[in-house]
Parts: structure tokens; sequence; C-alpha cells
């Protein structure tokens, strides 16, 4: 792996999507919808769980595809966030907020496939 990150944890994607999941848990902490609640926090959880998996598996082919995996997490978070919204969960102004994080994430673990791509 990269020779000035030694664990995942110095990955300043990994931290956003670590308090993406606090703030998703905070979030829907009281809602009666436990499908939906379950669903985001497990959504949430599986980004910078992705991204440990995957830096902890030693390849860097593997790491980019745990990274691709975290992505599609981000992104299917921000439909689970629309849904809350519109089912009246969510306030606009919260999910707005949890929204340019996922997106932040997103746009993140983008460039790192695309840096962690030149070493194949």
């Amino acid at each position: 792996m990269n020779n000035e990150i030694h664990r995942f944890e110095d990955l300043a994607v990994w931290q956003e999507g670590m308090q993406l999941a606090v703030q998703i848990h905070q979030t829907a902490a009281d809602w009666r919808d436990f499908s939906l609640k379950d669903q985001m926090q497990r959504a949430a959880v599986s980004i910078p769980s992705n991204i440990a998996e995957g830096y902890e598996r030693g390849s860097n082919r593997e790491f980019v595809q745990f990274l691709h995996y975290a992505k599609g997490s981000a992104g299917e978070l921000r439909t689970q966030i629309c849904l809350a919204t519109t089912l009246g969960y969510c306030s606009e102004a919260a999910s707005q907020l949890l929204i340019e994080k996922s997106r932040k994430i997103s746009a993140m673990l983008y460039k790192y496939v695309q840096v962690r791509k030149r070493d194949f």
C-alpha cells in the first residue's frame, strides 16, 4: 500500500465515511421505520467498512475493488436519504447535509480509485 499511509484509519476518506456513519445513526435514532433505518445504517457502515477491508487485503487490485463497493454504498445511501426525506422522516436541512457529505465521499473515492489504478 501507500508508503505514507500505514493504517486504513489514516485515510481521509475512511475518516469521512466514519463521520457519515455516525451522523446517519444519530439522525435515524428515533425513527419508527425500522426497515429503512436499518438499511440506511447498514449502507452507511458499509462505506468505511469496505475501505478498511480492501486496505487490509494487501492487494492493490482488491483494494480498488473494495473502494468501488464503498462508492456504491454511498450512492445507495443517497437514494435512501432521498426516500427518508420524501417520507418525512428526515428534514430537508439534515437531508442536504447528509447528501453533500455522501457526494464528497463519492468524489474522494473516485479520485482515490484513479490514483490506485495507476499502480496496476
